[in-house]
């Protein structure tokens, strides 16, 4: 199983960023994939997941109305457009891939916790400036 991120770069404020993130090795549909950032001196932090038919997507707060998580069966890719950035959104970006939930548990209640996910790619590095 395989993850990449890309698409990262330098933006100012108010402007748009789409991420990639490019899969392999594992069936599309079966895999929960999300996006988690990492700034200097933050915990890594959940910032949308897409659930493995893709009918049902996820935000934190910080990110809700700004940011858009799709995926591309096809491609084998998962997005994440971000519209409106801010130098808050200044961090590491990287997507993950859950493999197996526990029968007891729904991807809605932890798409944002890291250590649900078992696999995961080499981040993109976004910086908005202000």
């Amino acid at each position: 199983v395989q993850l990449q991120a890309s698409g990262g770069g330098l933006v100012q404020a108010g402007e748009s960023l789409r991420l990639s993130c490019e899969y392999s090795g594992f069936a599309p549909d079966n895999y929960y994939i999300g996006w988690f950032r990492k700034s200097p001196g933050k915990v890594r932090e959940g910032v949308s997941g897409i659930s493995a038919s893709g009918d049902n997507t996820y935000y934190a707060d910080s990110v809700k109305g700004r940011f858009t998580i799709s995926r591309d069966f096809a491609e084998t890719t998962v997005f994440l457009q971000m519209n409106s950035l801010t130098p808050e959104d200044t961090a590491i970006y990287y997507c993950a891939a859950i493999a197996t939930l526990a029968p007891h548990e729904a991807y809605r209640t932890v798409w944002d916790v890291d250590i649900e996910y078992e696999y995961w790619g080499e981040g993109t590095l976004v910086t908005v400036s202000s």
